[in-house]
């Protein structure tokens, strides 16, 4: 559970960083660059997550072990979560970071654990009391109080939108996948990312950004004068990369659906990190605080069985 919060808190920053570079000028100043901006960011995120991935699995002396669980018949399932979770997902997320702001983004698109839970229960088998359903559905209730109740700006309600439902049909799906997948001993969770980011940007690099005429646009933020942007993107990575060892840690421990839920919590700590980062005072009213404690509160609830902590304290 801790590992399943930490990637909560790890993903916020993601969130804010992220909205901070797709606010830059190199992603506003013509109409390509709006358009362009979702799919270069996403492409680039993944890129960097991978090579901090791989940095993290070089260090350790696991990289001949990622090779070797490609070949298994768990990873290449690991790459299909990934083309779910990165074309699909993750684009579909920064649409809705980028058109509904990075608080209303993170609280728009974490509708995903309802999905990912309920594929659990039919894919995976995975008990959800009826408890931890009323709970989820609480935390989702907070999540849409916080899109409700702060005066934020939206630059674009119907791409946002798709962008949510984009991001959690993809996640969702990608969750559940990956539980599976993790379940071979020789995928393991640092294998498993590598395997994601790296194919999820291979696929960005080869066919996304070829059809969408990306490429000379992509090269040019590297060559131009563009000032923070790569850095804040690449620094968007790395916390990237941290949550999801620990999401991928949380979610070979205690499931896809335990660790959605926990997860979730993110779109709170992203309006904590908002007002810390971003000096977003009009998020500083009595509902949006109301919702965060609610949405964290009931998130670590819902990735808890009562029954079983407090049948062991009895046995005990």
């Amino acid at each position: 559970m801790v590992f399943g919060v930490f990637a909560g808190i790890t993903w916020a920053l993601e969130t804010v960083v992220l909205g901070i570079a797709l606010s830059m000028s190199p992603f506003v100043k013509t109409e390509q660059a709006i358009f362009l901006a979702p799919f270069v960011s996403t492409f680039l995120h993944d890129l960097f997550s991978a090579l901090w991935a791989c940095l993290y699995n070089g260090v350790r002396g696991n990289l001949k072990n990622v090779w070797a669980a490609l070949k298994t018949k768990s990873g290449k399932f690991v790459m299909l979560a990934a083309l779910i979770g990165g074309p699909v997902g993750m684009t579909g997320y920064v649409l809705a970071i980028k058109y509904l702001g990075s608080a209303v983004g993170a609280v728009a698109s974490s509708i995903y654990p309802a999905i990912g839970a309920i594929l659990a229960y039919f894919v995976l088998k995975e008990k959800m009391q009826w408890y931890r359903w009323v709970l989820l559905a609480v935390t989702i209730l907070g999540v849409c109080g916080l899109n409700m109740s702060a005066d934020i700006k939206v630059d674009n309600i119907l791409l946002g939108a798709l962008g949510a439902l984009m991001c959690a049909f993809g996640w969702g799906t990608e969750a559940v996948i990956l539980a599976k997948s993790m379940k071979d001993p020789s995928v393991k969770q640092e294998y498993a990312l590598q395997i994601r980011q790296s194919t999820s940007a291979l696929v960005y690099g080869i066919v996304l950004l070829p059809i969408l005429k990306g490429w000379g646009f992509t090269v040019s933020l590297f060559t131009d004068h563009t000032g923070w942007l790569i850095p804040t993107i690449a620094l968007a990575a790395l916390f990237a990369t941290v949550s999801y060892l620990c999401y991928y840690n949380s979610i070979s421990r205690i499931g896809a659906s335990k660790s959605m839920a926990l997860n979730i919590t993110y779109a709170a700590w992203a309006v904590v990190f908002s007002i810390i980062i971003l000096r977003d005072t009009s998020l500083l009213k009595p509902l949006p605080i109301l919702c965060v404690i609610v949405v964290i509160a009931c998130g670590l609830f819902a990735a808890a069985d009562v029954k079983e902590i407090f049948g062991k304290k009895g046995k005990g």
